[in-house]
C-alpha cells in the first residue's frame, strides 16, 4: 500500500524539453529527452542536481503536455532545452514502487485519498524517477516519487 503525505515542496530549478506527446509514445519521448538534456548539461559542464523528472501539465489523455529533464542548481537553457522550475507549494507526495505500467493505480489512490481529505488536486503534477531501468532491470525495485500540488483544508 502506498502511503501519502502532505509536504511543502521547495521550488526546484530545472532544465527540460516540453512537448505535446501521444500517451503511447511517452517511453520513447522520455528516453530521448533525458538523453538530450543530460548531454546538453554535460557539454556545458553542469551536473544534474538530482534524479530525472517528468512534469505533466493538465490531464493525461490520448495526448499529454509533458516536460522531461533534470533538476539543476542554476538557471540553464540552450537549444531545445528550456530552463524552468518545479513550483514551490503544498502538495501530496506518494512513492510508487514497481513498474511504470502500474503508476495509474497510485494516481487513482491519490485521487481517492484527496477526496477523503477534502483537498483539490492541481491541474499539473510531476514524477521523480528515483530508481528505474537505468539502475536496475527489475521493475519491482523501481521507485517513482509522485508530487501533486493541492489546495483546500
Amino acid at each position: 500500500m502506498t502511503e501519502f503525505r502532505i509536504i511543502e515542496e521547495p521550488e526546484q530549478l530545472t532544465a527540460g524539453i516540453r512537448r505535446q506527446v501521444r500517451t503511447t509514445e511517452l517511453p520513447a519521448f522520455f528516453d530521448d529527452a533525458f538523453h538530450e538534456v543530460f548531454e546538453a548539461l554535460r557539454e556545458a559542464g553542469v551536473a544534474p542536481a538530482g534524479a530525472p523528472y517528468a512534469r505533466y501539465r493538465g490531464p493525461v489523455g490520448e495526448t499529454v503536455d509533458v516536460e522531461a529533464g533534470f533538476p539543476v542548481l542554476e538557471a540553464f537553457s540552450g537549444g531545445e532545452i528550456a530552463g524552468g522550475a518545479l513550483p514551490a507549494g503544498r502538495a501530496v507526495e506518494a512513492v510508487h514502487t514497481g513498474s511504470y505500467d502500474a503508476l495509474h493505480e497510485t494516481y487513482e489512490a491519490i485521487e481517492t485519498w484527496l477526496g477523503e481529505k477534502g483537498l483539490t488536486a492541481s491541474a499539473e503534477m510531476w514524477e521523480i524517477y528515483e530508481s528505474g531501468p537505468e539502475s536496475d532491470p527489475d521493475p519491482a525495485t523501481w521507485r517513482t516519487r509522485v508530487v501533486w500540488p493541492v489546495s483546500g483544508t
